[in-house]
């Protein structure tokens, strides 16, 4: 099918990086927009901005119906979810299909099946792909504790329907379990409005990789390689990079092939994740599969040289993969921070305010996909994320190097962010040794939130003043630090 007319069901930094993209493409574009949102990048780059009502800005975003009349409305071919929000939602998929608006991504059946992580892992183990041992409560919900039991401690508690890290528990004695799976159920219901559970045994030290897939939906799979996301804060990815500085290339092989044969398994269609839990032995076992495009798919793109959203467009017009596994590279490695508004030192509570002035890093091997503009306000009305920063270079080191170089020259007067604690995780040596786990954060708690002298301190002290001479002064101060190196040299 042929696609002319775009639309953009999301907002912030992904919708603006889908809209360049479609842009590039010759595609007429069009992108959300709550009545009480601030305008941001994507509303500048769209050929057209559609508001949307509901009771909450986030409300509205999920608000299938209204969606689907807007795409119908303006003559959108087809949807591009971005993530988060409706990008796994089956009932939106299905919606779309009953319009003929085509979904850029993969069918609604996909979804229903890979979004429940207990038939997904049935389908995976099925076919013969390594789960972890566990133990599902639709299969026996009379001795699911009893079952629990016999997997063996420690145990991770986990939503059936679930994502993003909550209503997660990890239990390692068996006084605790009952009370445990009782609060994982009620924090089910709450997120997910399901309160079904399984269990698998947790894996001690584990390390998080996932794999970029694409399907054309007619049996071809290819990957793209795999990304570490070891780097978490109560189950929420923080840095991400590529290659995993844990696998051999042949166990790279091995578990890139593991998750293009789980796609094949499903005929799956668009780009999709397949994530794996790897233990300390060189074991992995499979996890879910993110039927959507993810947050740090931008390191992908650097090492690979391919645009994602690129190949997920001329997938959803029927044109295929552009080419075949063979070309697709793994050149040097990159690394992603998720610049988020919140303080570090305070127990990471988010931070709100207007942007009053926003100086963003630039130079060579760095990337800043931002969803935010000098002037604008950051609300508590959505995730904390503001931007994305990305650096690539010829190996890991540089990589490192070129990142720390660019979050130490992220300047954001206005709120206070996490740039000195993501320079923090970058300057330690477990890291910067490759040593490092998905606890390696709680770990060093205490070392990496350490307050300390800032510039950034000094920089809000100003802002608060609210004072445009002052702010145009530390414009300046910005720019000859920048050229003596950065701010924290």
């Amino acid at each position: 099918m042929t696609i002319s007319k775009l639309l953009v069901a999301n907002r912030g930094e992904i919708a603006a990086r889908v809209l360049r993209t479609a842009k590039a493409r010759g595609l007429e574009t069009a992108v959300l927009r709550h009545a009480s949102e601030q305008e941001g990048p994507a509303h500048a780059i769209a050929d057209e901005v559609v508001t949307i009502d509901g009771p909450t800005p986030v409300a509205a975003y999920l608000d299938i119906p209204q969606i689907v009349e807007v795409a119908k409305r303006i003559g959108a071919d087809a949807v591009h979810p971005g993530y988060g929000f409706l990008s796994e939602n089956a009932g939106f998929v299905a919606a779309l299909e009953k319009t003929g608006v085509t979904f850029v991504g993969p069918t609604s059946d996909v979804i229903d099946l890979m979004g429940d992580k207990v038939r997904a892992r049935a389908f995976v183990e099925e076919r013969g792909f390594p789960v972890a041992p566990s133990a599902i409560e639709d299969d026996g919900p009379a001795t699911f504790l009893e079952r629990a039991r016999a997997v063996g401690y420690p145990l991770l508690i986990k939503p059936s329907a679930g994502g993003g890290g909550k209503g997660m528990r990890v239990v390692r004695e068996d006084a605790a379990l009952e009370a445990e799976i009782e609060a994982a159920r009620r924090e089910g219901k709450r997120y997910f409005g399901d309160g079904r559970l399984f269990v698998e045994r947790y894996i001690e030290r584990p390390r998080h990789i996932e794999v970029q897939v694409m399907g054309d939906g007619k049996g071809n799979v290819v990957h793209f390689w795999e990304r570490e996301c070891s780097i978490q804060r109560r189950f929420q990815k923080i840095i991400e990079e590529t290659p995993s500085p844990a696998l051999s290339p042949e166990q790279r092989l091995d578990i890139c092939e593991t998750a293009a044969g789980i796609a094949r398994a499903v005929n799956y269609r668009g780009a999709g994740t397949v994530e794996f839990i790897y233990a300390q032995d060189g074991a992995f076992y499979f996890l879910e599969m993110n039927t959507r495009l993810q947050v740090e798919h931008p390191v992908t793109e650097m090492v690979t040289g391919f645009d994602l959203v690129a190949e997920q467009l001329r997938i959803a017009a029927g044109e295929g993969l552009t080419g075949t596994q063979a070309d697709i590279p793994q050149t040097g490695h990159s690394i992603e921070l998720r610049i988020c508004a919140e303080d570090a030192t305070a127990d990471f509570r988010p931070s709100i305010g207007n942007i009053l002035l926003l100086d963003e890093p630039r130079g060579e091997g760095v990337r800043v996909d931002s969803g935010i503009l000098d002037g604008g306000k950051v609300t508590t009305d959505f995730d904390p994320m503001l931007s994305k920063l990305i650096a690539h270079g010829s190996d890991r080191a540089q990589a490192i190097a070129r990142a720390r170089h660019a979050v130490q020259n992220y300047v954001i007067l206005g709120v206070t962010t996490n740039t000195g604690y993501l320079d923090a995780i970058l300057a330690h040596p477990d890291f910067a040794s490759g040593d490092v786990s998905t606890g390696f954060l709680a770990e060093q708690a205490d070392a990496l939130t350490a307050p300390g002298e800032n510039v950034d301190d000094l920089l809000m002290a100003v802002a608060a003043l609210s004072d445009e001479r002052l702010v145009a002064e530390v414009m300046q101060i910005s720019d000859m630090h920048r050229k003596m190196g950065g701010w924290r040299n």
